[in-house]
């Protein structure tokens, strides 16, 4: 009955409701999207290339089905993600960069995401021809004329700018962050095609692993919400100090490190490590050269094979845990800022003994993340291979179940953090 009341309270409050409808709005005009190809498709041949490879099949489940469909948002938001993704790594190369991103503020902020925009133009176009002129050689799609090469490429680039307003529009005038909620609207958006799939293919025989499979669904859930909720509590203190008549600060408060800092970046680092060898053997393996084209067709047979894939998976999520870290999370300028404002650990000295605590404290907590994520990107192969069930992947591993997790959770918060400043003392 509670939750029910407050289901009832968010559609009472004006603001909030309309929040909520516009971002439901946006889901539906992204779903129309989804759904419009570009012509030319021999849609058996394209329904046949997506069930037997394996690199495609994961491009598409963030797309939402889109790439499978080569509708003219095929892209989604991956060319927005990898302009943002690569700015992010140049902070680490250019000092000027990383000022702006981490020491400008909110303009220094707006400036770097226009770059980012500005970004993913020319990444969105060379992915959309690369991708375009690799179907035509799989037959998937007629052969186009430069004429028509150009205008596809154009739209398909269109469609993943398009995604992106989109995104930020539901950023600035909906609720949650916008770039997540719709590759969470993507992920979802093929739930009822699982259950087509697993209602086609019963099979009494395969019950028990049906209940093994979703049993193993809630284990994984519960440990995916506990291991993103999980934080390591630093205590603070903070020293005394008078001014005239007043006396400020000696409080003790705690400073937050997760469990789990880097969120799902690493996993998406690292599918892109993986996919790329992947994606340029597809491209190279029709070559004219034999020497070139069996090399293309060695490392892509080596990449579909499934225990080098997973050990390679596990290892780069692992490495990439610790270094997505490094970028985003400074021990040193955190101990910096905690001795200007007159803060300090218990038992720990201000400055360099500070960063070198909370250098060891994150590498431990970083252990456990790590093998966290590492363990929940491998899963899906491991439960496809011991129940042999394919549909309903995102319930068990993977980016797709920690970006519904972390969206509903987030999404979650901010609506009670809406209510709450509206009605406290009900809370």
């Amino acid at each position: 009955m509670a939750r029910l009341d407050k289901l009832i309270q968010i559609f009472k409050i004006k603001d909030l409701r309309d929040r909520i409808l516009f971002v439901l709005g946006v889901f539906v005009v992204f779903r129309l999207m989804a759904n419009i190809p570009i012509p030319g498709i021999d849609i058996e041949n394209l329904r046949n290339f997506f069930a037997g490879n394996q690199i495609f099949g994961l491009m598409n489940l963030f797309t939402g089905g889109a790439l499978q469909k080569l509708s003219i948002v095929m892209l989604g938001l991956g060319p927005y993600i990898t302009a943002v993704i690569i700015l992010q790594l140049l902070t680490m190369v250019f000092p000027q960069l990383e000022k702006m991103y981490k020491e400008e503020g909110e303009a220094g902020r707006q400036k770097f995401n226009q770059y980012g925009r500005i970004l993913t133009v020319p990444l969105a176009a060379l992915q959309g021809f690369g991708m375009l002129v690799f179907f035509q050689r799989q037959n998937i799609i007629e052969p186009l004329s430069p004429l028509m090469l150009l205008t596809s490429v154009l739209t398909v680039t269109a469609g993943a700018l398009f995604l992106m307003w989109l995104g930020e529009l539901i950023s600035e005038k909906g609720i949650g962050n916008g770039v997540s909620l719709l590759i969470f609207a993507g992920i979802i958006a093929r739930f009822p095609m699982s259950i087509r799939q697993t209602i086609i293919t019963w099979d009494v025989s395969k019950i028990p692993s049906y209940i093994f499979f979703f049993s193993l669904a809630l284990v994984i859930i519960s440990g995916v919400v506990l291991i993103n909720e999980a934080r390591r509590n630093i205590p603070v203190s903070y020293a005394k100090r008078i001014r005239g008549a007043k006396m400020y600060g000696g409080v003790s408060t705690y400073l937050p490190l997760n469990i789990n800092p880097a969120g799902v970046m690493p996993i998406i680092f690292a599918l892109s490590i993986l996919l790329f060898p992947g994606m340029v053997a597809s491209f190279l393996s029709g070559s004219g050269a034999p020497a070139v084209a069996n090399l293309a067709k060695m490392i892509g047979e080596l990449f579909q094979n499934p225990w080098f894939y997973g050990i390679s998976y596990f290892l780069l999520v692992c490495l990439f845990t610790y270094f997505y870290t490094a970028v985003t999370f400074d021990p040193d300028a955190i101990a910096t800022n905690l001795k200007k404002m007159g803060g300090f650990i218990p038992g720990i000295r201000p400055g360099s003994s500070t960063a070198q605590f909370l250098h060891y404290i994150l590498n431990r907590v970083l252990l456990v993340g790590a093998l966290f994520l590492g363990a929940i990107a491998v899963l899906p192969s491991i439960v496809r291979g011991i129940t042999g069930i394919t549909g309903f992947q995102f319930l068990i591993g993977g980016t797709s179940l920690l970006i519904v997790v972390s969206v509903v959770l987030d999404t979650v918060k901010q609506i009670n953090a809406q209510l709450r400043m509206r009605d406290y003392d009900t809370f």
